[in-house]
């Protein structure tokens, strides 16, 4: 097995405190099963573990090698920690394989880590040249080079329009296709500076390029796939007054976040004129907890906070239910 070499960049974990408070560890839940959807650099990993008594268990879950090998060590000091190398998406399959059943609290970070943006060879930021990769998990899958070498001008169109929410989509995409036919687009300053081109206007401080790198990533890391997957799997296996605590950090993550708490929180409501008992009216399934942003000192401390939005909510236990 290949060493991993691990860069040192300092991260910030957006929202630590905050979200750790509203996983509730506390009392008799202190010995409790709980799951670390994105370990990253463990910020909230190493939180929970100092809440947990030593009959706790932390399962935490990474797709990036490099977060990977920083959570074996992590996973070498502490028994109570387990990490799997593979997306939040495979919840299910991973807990069952442990004989886990239910969780106590789930959080869930969404956002890009700060060593993956600020090293160059992972192709994440535009801010310095490297190579055009932003995959997540770097062991498998394409690269953004590799899938923009081949894909075709509507499909690159409709990936920048959908998940970067980029107007200037079609002519983005057709500077792409002109471009690659004269040298392949492999590099994130080539990139930008293309897209820099096509962009006939900017959005005040906000690079134009912005839009398009966070599409690229989105569809080639399949992350609001993952996210919807993720959902369901994170509410099938809380249990009763269990957490679930998610941080997003762009409107495409939070819209479906949102939509899915309320579809669980919020329940039909019969017709009033029919004599129904309270016993057996509908059920909300979950309790909405927070909305939350960072405060101004966090931004200050850390700007790549602002764009985030934590969401939490409670699973509620059925009336009548075995």
């Amino acid at each position: 097995m290949n060493q991993i070499t691990v860069p040192e960049y300092t991260h910030r974990t957006v929202l630590l405190e905050e979200a750790v408070d509203a996983l509730a560890i506390e009392a008799e839940r202190r010995d409790g099963i709980y799951v670390d959807g994105t370990f990253g650099r463990g910020g909230h990993s190493r939180k929970i573990l100092q809440r947990l008594s030593e009959r706790g268990r932390l399962i935490a879950f990474d797709k990036d090698p490099q977060a990977i090998a920083v959570a074996e060590e992590l996973a070498r000091e502490d028994a109570r920690f387990v990490i799997v190398h593979d997306s939040f998406a495979s919840m299910t399959s991973a807990l069952i394989a442990r004989g886990v059943q239910q969780l106590d609290g789930i959080v869930m970070d969404l956002g890009l880590s700060s060593p993956q943006v600020d090293d160059a060879t992972r192709g994440f930021s535009f801010r310095a040249d490297g190579p055009l990769d932003m995959r997540m998990d770097t062991t498998r899958g394409i690269s953004a080079a590799e899938w923009l070498a081949t894909a075709t001008q509507d499909n690159i169109e409709k990936v920048i329009r959908e998940y970067g929410e980029e107007r200037f989509a079609f002519q983005i995409a057709k500077a792409l296709i002109a471009r690659r036919a004269i040298e392949p687009v492999s590099g994130t300053r080539q990139l930008a500076t293309l897209v820099a081109q096509a962009v006939k206007t900017r959005e005040k401080g906000k690079d134009p390029a912005t839009r398009t790198f966070q599409a690229i990533r989105i569809f080639i890391n399949q992350e609001l796939e993952e996210l919807e997957t993720g959902l369901n799997a994170a509410y099938g296996h809380l249990a009763p007054f269990g957490r679930l605590v998610v941080i997003s950090f762009h409107s495409l993550e939070d819209r479906i976040v949102k939509r899915f708490m309320a579809s669980k929180a919020s329940v039909p409501q019969p017709d009033r004129r029919l004599p129904i008992r309270a016993v057996d009216l509908p059920q909300p399934y979950m309790e909405l907890i927070a909305r939350l942003k960072p405060n101004a000192d966090e931004i200050a401390a850390n700007p790549r906070a602002r764009s985030a939005v934590m969401r939490s909510a409670q699973r509620l236990p059925q009336v009548g239910a075995a």
